[in-house]
């Protein structure tokens, strides 16, 4: 007798610098569609487990004292969880009431998972009924350029967040890499020569660049 293998719901690939799949939600702020929603702005998409949790509390908490500075770099919130409109609307009430804090920007009421599938945010090894707490970084051009995710009982770290931000903005307005733990105010990578000509080019630009080797540049912006 052999073992019948067992199936599992595959949920899609989502690449780096890739386009992010569309959809339309029901949220606290009535109907979006991903494509059409704050098209200008970068988004930045969340997940959380649950409404009236407390580590997803702290986390809604934190987004919104953050709300004007990522509106400051030009980005639009949205979360999102497997919960109901009706269930979000209470939350947000609850967190203003019990906290003093406004949630401004939209959640997403995906009791159908839709939106959770289609950006594999639910893993089934933590649970078939919550979303695991997943970040997305999509620019204007509804690219995917970074994701992160956190476990359900660890929360995230909105500094970073913060700092993914400013790295990705910074890149794409300089044509620069940002070195580990860049904040705004450091030096950048000058991307490296491509060529044997380049490099020897490179090694006579110390005036310019900080030159280390052909291969790692940094200059200040």
């Amino acid at each position: 007798m052999t073992d019948t293998p067992q199936t599992t719901t595959s949920q899609p690939r989502l690449e780096l610098n890739g386009p992010v799949p569309d959809f339309t939600a029901t949220t606290t702020h009535g109907k979006i569609t991903l494509s059409t929603w704050e098209t200008d702005k970068w988004v930045i998409l969340f997940s959380h487990p649950a409404d009236f949790t407390p580590v997803c509390t702290t986390e809604f908490m934190a987004f919104a004292k953050l709300h004007a500075e990522f509106k400051k770099r030009n980005v639009a919130l949205l979360g999102t969880s497997i919960d109901s409109v009706h269930s979000h609307i209470a939350w947000v009430r609850n967190v203003k009431e019990k906290f003093g804090i406004a949630i401004e920007f939209p959640i997403i009421a995906d009791l159908d998972m839709k939106v959770s599938k289609l950006f594999g945010m639910v893993h089934s090894a933590s649970s078939e009924t919550a979303a695991v707490r997943a970040v997305f970084f999509i620019d204007p051009k509804r690219r995917l350029r970074a994701m992160i995710y956190y476990p359900l009982n660890v929360g995230r770290n909105f500094d970073e967040i913060l700092r993914a931000v400013d790295a990705l903005q910074t890149v794409d307005a300089h044509a620069v890499a940002c070195p580990a733990d860049w904040r705004p105010g450091d030096k950048v990578i000058v991307p490296p020569p491509a060529t044997t000509q380049d490099a020897e080019a490179r090694m006579g630009k110390a005036g310019e660049y900080d030159v280390v080797d052909w291969y790692f540049s940094k200059r200040s912006l």
